[in-house]
């Protein structure tokens, strides 16, 4: 599975490089904070990925608190199909402690 660290998003979103964000998490984490892109939580991707179909060449990252939600949705975008997605590394708590200490992560 292909990962991203903080780092290299927060990179690429600074030189606006084409890259699709998608937040698996729930409703009540986003709630609290988010870097921006598409939400959709966990439970909903089956029936909400190909909402995302005319990004299937476009770079994907995609996150969630820790990693680990998100990196279940990787593995379900890549079996659909998608092959340029990765997983965002250590999620918001990452972004948090590497990235804006100032945001809250629920």
């Amino acid at each position: 599975m292909q990962e991203i660290t903080v780092f290299e998003l927060k990179r690429k979103l600074d030189e606006q490089q084409n890259v699709v964000l998608v937040d698996v998490r729930e409703p009540e984490e986003r709630a609290v904070s988010h870097i921006g892109g598409f939400h959709i939580p966990l439970s909903n991707l089956p029936s909400k990925i190909w909402d995302l179909e005319e990004y299937k060449n476009t770079e994907i990252v995609v996150y969630c608190r820790s990693g680990a939600r998100s990196a279940n949705a990787v593995a379900y975008f890549m079996q659909m199909g998608f092959t340029k997605v990765a997983n965002l590394k250590g999620g918001m708590k990452a972004w948090k402690s590497e990235i804006d200490n100032t945001i809250e992560v629920a």
